[in-house]
């Protein structure tokens, strides 16, 4: 059954125009982002640029207001023994624990992310998923982190997913809106591709991997490819789109290639938290432990940390 229809001046995309994705080239392309070298000063200004772009994440059943507090703690305060740290983009937690973090967060420029429209599974009606989303605005949230329905999309129901994209960002109203595709169950880069055209043209602020609930979650084959989608949407409408990988990237190596692959595919402009995010939860520690590394020269150890 069809969504009843959202009142908008945005239009379903021909899917079926979408070209196909050259799987080769992607892998190639990858394989070179991951052979570039970093100079040691370069470096240190690419480690403090992916704390920046982190949204510390708990999304977990046994989430306490406790946890939540101690989360936003260690976003404000990264490691206080290094100087001049930038603070990470945001916290993203539940609806159900936005106003603790609001609460936490009090006089600090750190955005509130909550995942929402039954995530992970997005298995729910449409009246239930713009609740939840408006209970998050409600609360606090300034950026949403929604699920599209992939069993719609699989089975080809494009105009049902595009609706209820729109129909969640007008609930969104002055909040960011993010649209999770879970790559890891689209199953072809194709259909990424398709996905990310679909959800740009629906309103999304973002495209964003996945949920990291589902394996594999976000990798740079899938990244490359919604970033080519976000530059050519790009060209054709003159509107950016941000992009934030999530789940399995937790070394600061491999976000060092992720914004070497921005950089290259996109440029300077998406190379700020406003149009870049990792979504994280031991991504921050691994980058503090680099960070160190380059200012005195030895590792510390994992649990000079905090953990979260």
């Amino acid at each position: 059954m069809a969504l009843k229809a959202v009142k908008t001046a945005l239009q379903l995309p021909d899917l079926s125009r979408v070209p196909a994705v050259d799987e080769v080239g992607v892998n190639e392309r990858v394989a070179r982002f991951q052979s570039r070298s970093i100079k040691t000063a370069s470096k240190v200004d690419a480690l403090k640029l992916i704390l920046s772009m982190i949204d510390l994440t708990t999304l977990e059943g046994q989430d306490t207001p406790g946890k939540v507090r101690q989360m936003c703690q260690k976003a404000i305060h990264l490691h206080d023994a290094l100087p001049d740290l930038p603070h990470v983009a945001a916290v993203c937690v539940y609806p159900t624990m936005v106003h603790v973090a609001k609460e936490a967060l009090k006089g600090h420029d750190i955005n509130i992310a909550s995942v929402a429209t039954a995530f992970p599974s997005g298995m729910s009606k449409l009246s239930v998923k713009l609740d939840d989303t408006r209970m998050a605005v409600t609360a606090g949230a300034n950026e949403i982190d929604m699920v599209i329905s992939r069993g719609k999309f699989l089975s080809g129901d494009y105009r049902y997913v595009f609706d209820e994209i729109v129909a969640v960002k007008e609930a969104c109203g002055d909040a960011h809106l993010k649209v999770i595709l879970e790559t890891g169950e689209l199953g072809t880069l194709d259909r990424v591709r398709r996905a990310s055209v679909l959800a740009m043209h629906a309103g999304a602020d973002f495209i964003k991997t996945s949920t990291g609930k589902i394996q594999p979650a976000a990798t740079m084959q899938v990244t490359l490819v919604m970033l080519q989608a976000i530059s050519d949407f790009y060209r054709e409408t003159g509107k950016m789109v941000g992009m934030k990988p999530a789940g399995g990237i937790s070394t600061a190596k491999l976000a060092v290639h992720y914004l070497v692959m921005l950089k290259e595919t996109l440029g300077n402009a998406w190379m700020t938290p406003a149009w870049f995010r990792f979504g994280a939860s031991t991504l921050a520690n691994d980058v503090l432990m680099q960070l160190m590394k380059q200012s005195t020269g030895v590792y510390q150890s994992a649990d000079y940390f905090s953990k979260d």
